[in-house]
């Protein structure tokens, strides 16, 4: 009876490891769990097409990836299956505590680190499947702080970027790609003095000290030179 009902436990895996899907898909198999792996398409597609494929295998879990490779960022894929009713339990790598409670603001059940997570996910999905909770209060609470705080810290940075002329966009974009003040030069067909003077300004405009942390602020919220 405890089997028979743990068989109409549909379990998707959304991961693009192969090796840590399959160990997956073994361990929660030998729970008695009906366990499916999304076959990922092997060209083209999207994150749009990886929502229907995965709404279109009726889940009553889904265990996700946040790095889907060419497919970008699983956490896109949050917000739909939750709305669909579907439990969302995130696998990730990152150790970003902001970006766990983003998860949870979109959604996510519980986000488990993939060191470690056979046993986890294995517990997580039994108490799901029992209808008990699997976070508490504090925990919840503790996740989605951090996404505040992360966030204004990111729209604080974007507030800075905004500053910038569209030259100056053009050269960050360039240090960026790991150009040298130099190469920008040549390439712009202006003094090296003039780059630099535009890279003084970028930095007292983002209040950073050197070119390295003015990369590394752009790079921490994905800014593109043209958004």
């Amino acid at each position: 009876m405890h089997g028979a009902a743990r068989a109409d436990h549909r379990v998707l895996i959304i991961d693009d490891h192969q090796l840590f899907a399959e160990s997956l898909e073994l361990a929660l198999s030998l729970e008695g769990y009906d366990v499916r792996r999304l076959e990922l398409p092997e060209e083209g597609g999207s994150i749009a097409t990886l929502r229907s494929l995965a709404l279109r295998s009726n889940p009553r879990t889904v265990m996700l990836d946040l790095d889907l490779g060419r497919f970008g960022d699983g956490v896109n894929l949050i917000s739909p299956l939750a709305h669909a009713h579907v439990n969302v339990v995130v696998l990730t790598a990152s150790l970003d505590i902001g970006r766990w409670g983003e998860c949870m603001r979109l959604g996510a059940r519980k986000v488990l680190p993939k060191s470690g997570a056979l046993r986890q996910a294995l517990a997580t999905v039994r108490r799901l499947h029992q209808g008990l909770p699997v976070v508490t209060r504090d925990e919840l609470e503790s996740l989605l702080d951090a996404w505040t705080q992360q966030s204004q810290v990111d729209d604080d940075i974007r507030r800075r970027l905004n500053l910038l002329t569209p030259r100056e966009r053009q050269v960050l974009g360039a240090l960026i790609e790991g150009r040298t003040v130099r190469a920008i030069a040549h390439d712009s067909v202006v003094s090296e003095a003039t780059v630099r003077t535009q890279v003084k300004s970028i930095l007292n405009k983002l209040e950073v000290s050197s070119q390295l942390a003015a990369v590394g602020m752009a790079n921490q919220i994905g800014w593109k030179q043209g958004a």
